[in-house]
């Protein structure tokens, strides 16, 4: 069995709990051992329990994100530690890339990272597809044997950890599956919508002004309109090409947690071509489209920022036919 230690930023904790929930089929199936710092006990030191983790771990996760990197710990300390390991053939780095960030030129930018391409995880439409995409690569690793290492007997003692000098008391066993379904409140979830539409309306501005810029006969229009509403429009030498608008809207009845999409940036409230609900996986929020305006097979669990890519894709596509 491999032992497999994430590293990461705490405030990436809902995303690495997801991850570990799509590692779950190997850990049934008895081929990896799983550890984070979440699994420390009251009274254990934090520096000896993690780098004593870290010391004997096969396959170290490090999950990327612009906090990662910020991290002290994270980046100068567990990392920088994790890379001898892997340099020395004690240990499998697989760089897991999070969120949007510069890495490419950090110590682990050499290494093949997950998921395919190394396309942030929250970059994917359908976050799922990418934890699955992570859970392969592992397992992979473990298949063609860069897991399996000989381990030495005695390990050096990591920089700045004292090395243990006497056998502390063993901790009462404990199952390493402690993970519990989140519980999401209609606050949690008027939040979760409003934030993602003002991500959206930043995302359709920044992306206008990109289309611009590569085509030279292009003009497009990007309006705030207020609060729950925003509206686009491209045109070709003055000849339009595209126009829609979203909008924080719901079915009648149903109250307004739904981001709604229209083919008409005029579009009253209450009409569209698509829209997006928002459902509750078992760590995190995310949106299903109803499957109106979408032709092949819509995409489940958007993130934020897999909500944002699939309405620009649906405006942009009248734009490119």
């Amino acid at each position: 069995m491999a032992s497999v230690f994430f590293s990461y930023s705490h405030k990436d904790e809902e995303l690495r709990n997801e991850l570990e929930t799509h590692l779950a089929l190997l850990k049934n199936q008895g081929l990896i051992d799983a550890w984070h710092d979440r699994r420390i006990v009251a009274g254990d030191e934090l520096d000896e329990s993690i780098f004593g983790q870290l010391e004997t771990a096969d396959i170290i996760l490090l999950l990327v994100s612009a906090d990662f990197i910020a991290s002290t710990y994270c980046y100068s300390k567990e990392m920088m530690r994790a890379m001898e390991r892997h340099a020395a053939g004690e240990a499998r780095v697989i760089p897991v890339i999070l969120r949007h960030c510069e890495w490419a030129s950090a110590p682990f930018g050499k290494l093949l990272a997950a998921p395919r391409d190394g396309r942030p995880v929250t970059a994917w439409p359908d976050r799922d597809e990418a934890f699955a995409d992570v859970a392969k690569q592992v397992r992979r690793a473990i298949e063609t044997g860069h897991s399996s290492v000989a381990k030495p007997t005695k390990r050096p003692a990591a920089q700045g950890v004292a090395p243990i000098t006497a056998a502390a008391p063993a901790p009462s066993p404990r199952s390493s599956n402690l993970r519990l379904k989140q519980v999401f409140t209609e606050k949690d979830a008027a939040d979760f919508v409003r934030s993602s539409f003002e991500f959206v309306c930043r995302f359709f501005e920044g992306s206008i002004n990109a289309v611009r810029e590569r085509n030279p006969d292009v003009d497009g229009t990007f309006e705030r309109i207020d609060s729950r509403r925003m509206a686009a429009t491209l045109y070709r030498n003055g000849s339009r090409l595209s126009e829609c608008s979203v909008r924080i809207d719901g079915f009648t009845g149903r109250g307004s947690n739904s981001i709604a999409f229209s083919y008409d940036a005029s579009a009253s409230q209450g009409t569209f071509n698509e829209m997006l609900t928002v459902e509750a996986g078992e760590q995190s929020l995310h949106f299903k489209p109803i499957g109106m305006a979408w032709t092949g097979g819509s995409p489940k669990n958007l993130s934020e920022e897999g909500a944002a890519e699939f309405l620009w894709e649906l405006f942009i596509k009248r734009a490119q036919g």
